[in-house]
């Protein structure tokens, strides 16, 4: 770590200096960002898949003085002009999944980081000494970074980041060890497990968290069925990491809020309370406001226990000839559908359009007379009113997803992806 943190050194860090970091899951990864904060500085984590245009634009808005890129298993430190010191306790900057628009710049201190720590350490369900992670989410994002390395690191638990993110690569990763073994990842990765139609024994495997999007209502007790061991979930936000969960899987969909976290529900939408924005720049009074942070969820809070059910973005709300239609409630349903692995319900062009993948694969166009797009409508409109169901809806042999493996929910992203085969 002294080797690295010369090198920042000598490319021009500096104290209160930014490091953009784009590298893969690595011990080098580990080394360079703990380099960082040694040195002073605060980190800028960048997604190593993104591509040399997305890193530029990246630059130009965060104007780190060095960026940090590994080539031939070596970490490269490259000066950066432009680069400024900063004056503010931030220690991490992240840059939110973007999957509904342009990324927001999020920053957060050591305190804040400490705070998370803390609340993990608190839950009996979340890897202790002598347990191991095997992690599937990115460490640039704030549950593998946080919940996956860091907690690793704080709680002296064993950490093993996979590399293939293949049913058969993960179920490897669990079978190479023999301590109490939690699965981390999200749930597209819990989806591909339960496929799995004769899993081995796994006799450490403890239970799986996932977290990132709204879990599809049949997948915990087929993951149950499939290992014998719960499937857990957590809420959170790249503005204030874990915010509530459920490890035991017992209470699926509602989860109780974490140490120390004060929410409420104000017209149906979930506040978070904290007394400074979690942006940097200039700050959307529309996401944080008065010690408000507004996650532009919508949720149910159980006054008699204290549980949140989060039901989804709340400006999922749209008008259809004057009815209301909920395309939470609409997605869910056609999620719960037979054969239907995972789906994007969206509005755009004054209609409702949905994106499907099946388990088997296949592509549909919802021209396709007698198609299996048109039979999955039928099946949905035996759920839901008429004017619930949507005006195309599209099979795709698998949707697209952001980094952090959150599903894509720009509609035109979308729909040129499923007319590519056309």
């Amino acid at each position: 770590m002294a080797e690295r943190q010369r090198q920042l050194a000598a490319a021009g860090l500096g104290e209160h200096g930014t490091v953009a970091l784009r590298m893969p899951p690595s011990a080098e990864f580990v080394a360079v960002l703990l380099a960082t904060w040694r040195a002073g500085a605060r980190a800028v984590l960048l997604d190593h898949r993104l591509t040399a245009a997305e890193v530029a634009r990246a630059v130009d808005r965060l104007h780190p003085r060095v960026l940090v890129e590994l080539a031939d298993g070596r970490p490269q430190f490259r000066p950066l002009p432009g680069g400024v010191a900063e004056d503010d306790d931030h220690v991490l900057v992240q840059l939110s999944s973007g999957s509904t628009g342009p990324s927001k710049v999020i920053g957060r201190t050591a305190g804040d980081l400490l705070r998370e720590l803390d609340c993990y350490a608190r839950l009996p369900e979340f890897p202790a000494r002598g347990e191991r992670t095997v992690l599937l989410s990115s460490t640039v994002h704030v549950l593998g970074l946080v919940g996956g390395l860091l907690h690793a690191l704080h709680a002296g638990v064993e950490l093993v980041v996979t590399q293939r993110m293949t049913p058969a690569g993960i179920l490897t990763a669990i079978a190479d060890g023999t301590a109490p073994t939690t699965v981390i990842g999200v749930p597209f990765h819990a989806e591909l497990l339960a496929a799995v139609a004769a899993p081995p024994r796994l006799p450490q495997l403890r239970r799986m968290i996932v977290a990132g999007e709204l879990v599809r209502p049949p997948l915990p007790a087929a993951f149950r069925e499939r290992y014998g061991v719960p499937l857990g979930t957590m809420y959170g936000m790249t503005e204030t990491g874990v915010i509530a969960t459920d490890l035991t899987g017992r209470h699926h969909p509602a989860l109780q809020p974490v140490h120390g976290m004060q929410l409420s529900l104000t017209g149906g939408e979930l506040h978070i309370t904290r007394p400074h924005s979690p942006y940097l720049g200039l700050t959307d009074p529309t996401r944080w406001s008065d010690g408000l942070l507004h996650t532009r969820d919508a949720a149910l809070l159980d006054a008699a226990t204290g549980r949140i059910t989060v039901l989804g973005r709340r400006d999922s709300q749209i008008s259809i000839g004057g009815l209301k239609v909920d395309l939470n409630e609409v997605e869910q349903t056609l999620t719960g559908l037979p054969g239907v692995v995972e789906a994007v319900v969206v509005f755009a062009g004054g209609a409702i359009e949905a994106y499907a993948a099946t388990a088997d694969g296949i592509s549909s166009q919802p021209s396709e007379r007698g198609g299996a797009a048109e039979q999955l409508r039928e099946l949905l409109g035996r759920e839901l009113a008429g004017y619930k169901l949507p005006r195309r809806l599209y099979l795709m042999p698998q949707l697209p997803r952001t980094a952090t493996g959150k599903l894509l929910r720009d509609a035109a992203a979308l729909r040129r992806q499923a007319d590519a085969p056309r």
